[in-house]
C-alpha cells in the first residue's frame, strides 16, 4: 500500500471517530447536565519512515457549565457553581450535574436514571409521604417543614480522572483525587442545567468532518487508479 493510501486511510479512521463524537454530542444537546466530548489530535510516526499520520490521540470532556433553565418543577434541581451531585451507582459512587429527580418505589430520592442521591450524613434520602418536597439552597430536602436529609455535593481538584458512565454520570478513576465538599455552590430548585453543547458549532463541525471524509475517500480512489495504471503500463508489451 502506497504512502498516499496509508495517509488517507489513517485520516478516514480519525474522521470516523470525530463523526461518532460529534453525532453523540448533537444527540445529547437537549440532555440535562450533559457535558460535551472533544478530542485532542496528534501525529503518529512509524519507525523507519519519515511519514506522519493523523490520529485522535485523546478524547476529553468539557466540564464547563451549561445554562440554567427555569422549569418550575419541584423535582428539578440545578447546581449554581462548581460541583457534582453524588449518587449510588451499581459499582460505587457516581457524580452528575443532571438534577432531574424522581422518587423510587422504595421511597428513595433518585435521579432520572434511578441512582439514589447521597445524603450528606450518610445513606440515601427517604421521602416519607406523597406531599411536595422543598429543597433549600444548601441542598436540605424537606417535607411539610420537616428535614429529610441534605443532598451531598462535592467537587474535585482535577476533573481529569472523571470518566463517563452513561451520558450524564461520571466515575472517579483516581483514588488519590478524592472528592471534597463543594464550596460556593447553590442548589436551586425548579431549575435544570442544560447541556453545554453549542448546537450550531457542533452541526457545522459535523458537516466539515463529512466533507473531509468524502475528500479522503476520493484520495483513496485516485491512488487506486494510479496503481492500476502503473500496473497496466508496466505489463504492456512494447
Amino acid at each position: 500500500m502506497d504512502s498516499l493510501t496509508i495517509a488517507a486511510v489513517s485520516g478516514l479512521r480519525s474522521r470516523m471517530e470525530s463523526l461518532d463524537l460529534l453525532a453523540n454530542n448533537l444527540a445529547n444537546s437537549a440532555t440535562a447536565g450533559y457535558k460535551r466530548d472533544q478530542e485532542f489530535y496528534g501525529l503518529f510516526s512509524s519507525e523507519g519512515t519519515e511519514s506522519t499520520l493523523p490520529m485522535v490521540q485523546k478524547q476529553w470532556t468539557d466540564f464547563s457549565p451549561g445554562t440554567l433553565q427555569n422549569t418550575a418543577n419541584p423535582m428539578n434541581v440545578a447546581l449554581n457553581g462548581n460541583g457534582f451531585f453524588v449518587v449510588n451507582g451499581s459499582s460505587g459512587p457516581l457524580y452528575t450535574r443532571n438534577g432531574s429527580l424522581q422518587v423510587k418505589a422504595s421511597g428513595e430520592l433518585a435521579t432520572a436514571d434511578g441512582y439514589p442521591l447521597h445524603n450528606l450524613s450518610g445513606g440515601t434520602i427517604q421521602v416519607t409521604s406523597s406531599k411536595p418536597i422543598e429543597i433549600t439552597r444548601d441542598g436540605t430536602v424537606q417535607q411539610e417543614g420537616q428535614p429529610l436529609g441534605q443532598i451531598e455535593v462535592v467537587n474535585f481538584k482535577s476533573t481529569e480522572s472523571l470518566r463517563k458512565m452513561g451520558n450524564t454520570c461520571f466515575q472517579n478513576d483516581d483514588p488519590k483525587n478524592k472528592p471534597a465538599p463543594a464550596a460556593s455552590v447553590e442548589v436551586q430548585q425548579g431549575k435544570l442545567e442544560g447541556s453545554n453543547v453549542p448546537v450550531a458549532e457542533a452541526a457545522m463541525g459535523l458537516v466539515g468532518v463529512m466533507r473531509q471524509f468524502e475528500m479522503l475517500q476520493k484520495a483513496i480512489g485516485v491512488s487506486s487508479e494510479m496503481d492500476t495504471k502503473t500496473i497496466q503500463e508496466v505489463a504492456r508489451v512494447a
